[in-house]
């Protein structure tokens, strides 16, 4: 973090290699944890009496430690990957962080077959977890297709934050790893959803889904209205006072 707020833009080697272990050590965890996420909405919507029992206290920590040591081997892989290559020309990168990709593209030596170990590793990982995901909100919708349509509608209201993030996360780690060790131009707009722009609404995404912060948000929103503003706008701050009000 401290190269990337830098204005520099060089980086050194050990350094270059910390970026790489720990960005994908995150980025694993991460994937890891949506897929854990997606198992727990399928247990709340598609078996609600027994989520209590399933989702239990030493489950959730399982899940946990499950993705944090599948983040662990994914990074570690890719870092053993690349830490032995030879390099011994051109040092840029085209890209604004130490990545695989543009780092096999300066490598000295033949990585065909490390272009391919990559592809295993990053790209079949991102794709396993994708259609698990899929097959969880498969069997969500085949479960909700017999509830009333505010049932269903619910259901989907808490499922809709998670594939928001899915779709941000997935859909550019899929394009850059799913295919040849290769890099374009656009890889830096693409890595820039999964590494800063998903991350960064994951708080905004997840709590505005809380009911808490939305009543918050009204009593700000209405209290600070102006006094002239507030005589245009009666009916609104009536109906947040209304939407907060307790109902016995």
């Amino acid at each position: 973090m401290a190269d990337l707020l830098a204005d520099r833009k060089t980086i050194s080697y050990n350094n270059c290699m910390i970026q790489l272990f720990t960005t994908h050590l995150f980025g694993g965890i991460e994937i890891f944890i949506l897929t854990g996420m997606a198992y727990d909405r399928y247990v709340a919507i598609c078996k609600p009496l027994h989520y209590a029992t399933i989702m239990n206290k030493q489950r959730c920590n399982t899940i946990i430690i499950a993705c944090c040591t599948g983040g662990f081997i994914h990074s570690g892989s890719q870092f053993l990957l690349t830490i032995f290559l030879p390099f011994c020309g051109p040092n840029e990168i085209d890209h604004y962080f130490c990545d695989v990709n543009p780092l096999l593209k300066l490598a000295c030596s033949d990585t065909h077959i490390i272009g391919l170990l990559v592809i295993a590793n990053s790209g079949l990982v991102a794709l396993v977890t994708f259609v698990v995901l899929m097959l969880s909100y498969f069997f969500i919708l085949y479960t909700i297709r017999t509830y009333s349509a505010e049932s269903r509608s619910k259901a989907l209201s808490t499922c809709s934050s998670h594939v928001t993030v899915v779709v941000l996360f997935f859909a550019p780690v899929l394009f850059i790893y799913m295919r040849p060790a290769t890099t374009f131009p656009e890889d830096k707009i693409f890595a820039l959803f999964y590494t800063i722009i998903a991350p960064m609404f994951n708080p905004l995404i997840y709590t505005l889904r809380n009911m808490e912060m939305k009543n918050a948000m009204r009593k700000v929103w209405c209290h600070q209205i102006p006094p002239k503003q507030k005589l245009n706008f009666n009916y609104f701050c009536s109906w947040c006072h209304d939407s907060i009000r307790p109902h016995l």
